[in-house]
């Protein structure tokens, strides 16, 4: 069994190709796939966090109502940029809307992506001290983070407080029972990787790599995924750690998805320079269902997933990317032993 999930960057744009005009609209429809897609029967709801940008950037509110929507669904990010966060009022918030959703929140967060502007993390407050990077400093607030979503106490009580207090020390709160077990570092190497497994992250690992060994997307994540969980088991953790992979699925069953995908037939990986280095793009599968349960079968990294997540084409709007996710869970899912 496989959980599958869908992941949307929510764009949005006055293009009159696209279904999602406004930054309401791409709210308002994540909301509505949300609940789409729970009641066809998939297992999560995933969104990306850009900045300064026309797309999904204040992932609490949407989680949160998406939670009051719906019953079963996970509801998660794909990731979170810990260069922007205050790690205390992120887990406040985080706290409120796993609460609100009943315990099913999955946040995936990480020192994030190439942005829309240079350092866009100093408009927000935050700046590496001297001697730390960038990615030190996501990594410090991320240490922050998931230790204040222990619950454990660390602040020291007013002696005349507006209202009385509980003994010692006081946590965040809303505290969210189990939340430190359900984040995720969304790894770009395999020594990321490693370094999530240490501090007791699951993995996250999207359709593109910041490193390149020459061998096909698939076998050098499914090398990083070994690697994870080689360092998870070193670090003698006891629970079972969860790793999830993107890709882009587009089965054709009916003249519209042929419209759209057909060009997608023969994708392949492809190489570039993405931040400072050599990247490797994961393809694109599109094609008809025979096809692609042969090709995804193949796929090293989705076999040693846990969880699958669908990367959507959101300005389609919510009926179309429904289908998309009802495709890929009638037509290929019962096939690769998925379900």
């Amino acid at each position: 069994m496989k959980k599958i999930g869908f992941l949307s960057f929510g764009h949005w744009s006055d293009s009159p190709h696209s279904t999602v005009r406004s930054g309401g609209d791409a709210l308002l429809q994540s909301i509505e796939l949300a609940v789409a897609a729970e009641e066809l029967g998939a297992d999560g709801a995933y969104f990306r966090v850009h900045h300064f940008a026309q797309q999904l950037a204040s992932p609490f509110p949407l989680l949160a109502a998406a939670g009051a929507r719906t019953s079963r669904i996970e509801l998660g990010t794909a990731v979170i940029d810990m260069r922007y966060e205050n790690p205390l009022y992120m887990a406040e918030d985080a706290g409120a809307a796993d609460l609100i959703s009943q315990g099913r929140l999955q946040l995936g967060i990480s020192r994030g992506s190439p942005e829309q502007v240079i350092d866009g993390f100093r408009y927000f407050g935050y700046a590496p001290p001297d001697g730390m990077t960038d990615a030190d400093m996501a990594r410090e607030h991320t240490k922050v983070l998931l230790e204040v979503l222990t619950g454990r106490g660390f602040a020291q009580p007013n002696p005349r407080p507006m209202f009385p207090n509980p003994p010692g020390l006081l946590r965040i709160e809303p505290h969210a029972p189990g939340l430190r077990d359900r984040i995720w570092w969304g790894a770009g190497t395999r020594g990321t990787a490693e370094w999530a497994a240490e501090q007791g992250m699951n993995l996250m690992s999207s359709t593109l790599l910041t490193e390149d060994t020459g061998v096909p997307f698939h076998q050098l994540q499914a090398e990083q995924i070994q690697r994870f969980r080689d360092a998870w088991t070193a670090a003698g953790h006891i629970r079972e750690p969860r790793v999830s992979v993107s890709r882009s699925i587009f089965p054709i069953v009916n003249d519209l998805d042929k419209q759209l995908f057909w060009r997608e037939r023969h994708s392949t990986d492809q190489v570039g320079f993405l931040d400072g280095s050599n990247a490797r793009f994961g393809k694109t599968y599109a094609g008809e269902p025979d096809k692609l349960v042969a090709e995804l079968a193949a796929d090293e990294a989705v076999a040693a997933a846990d969880t699958l997540l669908l990367t959507v084409p959101n300005q389609m709007g919510v009926d179309y990317n429904a289908h998309v996710i009802e495709s890929v869970l009638t037509h290929l899912a019962p096939e690769l032993g998925w379900r």
